[in-house]
């Protein structure tokens, strides 16, 4: 029989459709069915300069918005070939990596809900709000963070406020290790090893945490030059099951946590900013998003406007890994709730 998930459903953070084939209750197939939120966010930026575009690039998504406007005017500092001040390519670290650490945090939640276990769902969104407590200290904003800026940062960032970042970290850490243990464990562990298993010749075909989850040891940060001086290594599982996608994440809000102490011990008062003019020119950059490789493409004509701009995103190719690799085998259609959920896929982002 044929049975429809969405395009609204309880456990979805946003609205598609997938369609399952099931035997009974055990899944034999699946196919997602996308388009119900798509705005076009690429053909608007062509024409416009980057001054209005970039405010686009952050609005791709309200999850991930701070790698979307970091990546886009990455993107256009390989056209103009800025150099950008210490201070900061290091404050765009911290930005980033806590961006990634409540991006993390709401993936779980989301999984929680898919195995209806709604206390820790809300647990792991109190401990995002410290995360997301953090943003609005330095950014001013919570959700859309238009904090990058061609050249630097748009502001700095008081010396108090990063002073009171690892106090905070701390307590946050502490929590994410408690609530990783419960996964690891018990009931939660039973409801979630073995299922939606993908392998590591499989997960090449995915990205970010999820394929990372199935042993494939690569991250788009070890390309990225301030990353580097960091000492940054990859952190991955071989597990390939929602218990390991959702493990990852937790260990990768640790390693987030350790990253952004090594800049606080790094970072130097300074400029923030430099102001270059842009030119024509055409470039493509890929950074590491919350849930994988983030890919910008952006051409300017010769009065320095967006004459081409295209982007995929992380869930592009996580979604389809979800459908021809997990869901066929699910043992009920309840796991094929939680196996989607494991995904963390960002509609926002695919539909652009």
């Amino acid at each position: 029989m044929s049975v429809p998930i969405g395009p609204l459903h309880p456990a979805l953070k946003e609205p598609l459709r997938i369609k399952l084939e099931a035997e009974g209750e055990r899944v034999i197939n699946a196919e997602v069915d996308l388009g119900y939120v798509h705005r076009g966010i690429e053909k608007a930026m062509v024409g416009k300069t980057w001054q209005d575009a970039i405010y686009l690039s952050s609005r791709v998504c309200g999850i991930c918005s701070g790698i979307h406007n970091m990546n886009f005017v990455e993107t256009l500092e390989e056209i103009v070939e800025v150099d950008l001040p210490e201070r900061a390519k290091y404050l765009r670290v911290i930005i980033n990596e806590l961006d990634r650490i409540q991006s993390h945090l709401i993936g779980n939640m989301a999984v929680a809900l898919g195995i209806e276990h709604e206390t820790l769902a809300l647990w792991m969104l109190d401990i995002r709000e410290d995360a997301m407590n953090l943003i609005e200290e330095i950014t001013g904003h919570r959700a859309i963070l238009d904090w990058a800026r061609l050249g630097g940062v748009r502001l700095d960032v008081d010396p108090d406020v990063l002073q009171s970042i690892p106090e905070k970290l701390e307590n946050l850490q502490e929590k994410n290790n408690r609530y990783k243990r419960m996964f690891e464990s018990g009931p939660v562990a039973l409801r979630t090893k073995g299922i939606g298993y993908m392998s590591k010749k499989e997960a090449e075909q995915a990205t970010g945490p999820i394929a990372r989850a199935s042993g494939v040891k690569f991250d788009w940060r070890f390309e990225h030059p301030t990353y580097q001086e960091l000492d940054f290594s990859s952190i991955y599982r071989e597990g390939g099951d929602v218990l390991a996608r959702t493990v990852q994440r937790f260990e990768e809000i640790n390693q987030s946590i350790e990253l952004i102490e090594k800049v606080l011990d790094k970072i130097e008062p300074g400029p923030v900013r430099e102001y270059p003019e842009m030119i024509e020119g055409e470039a493509e950059h890929r950074g590491e998003a919350p849930r994988g490789e983030l890919t910008y493409y952006v051409k300017t004509d010769e009065e320095g406007k967006i004459k081409d701009a295209t982007i995929r995103t992380p869930s592009v190719l996580n979604v389809q890994a979800c459908v021809d690799y997990m869901m066929g085998g699910a043992p009920t259609i309840a796991d094929a709730v939680a196996i989607y959920e494991s995904v963390d896929p960002c509609i926002a982002c695919l539909e652009r």
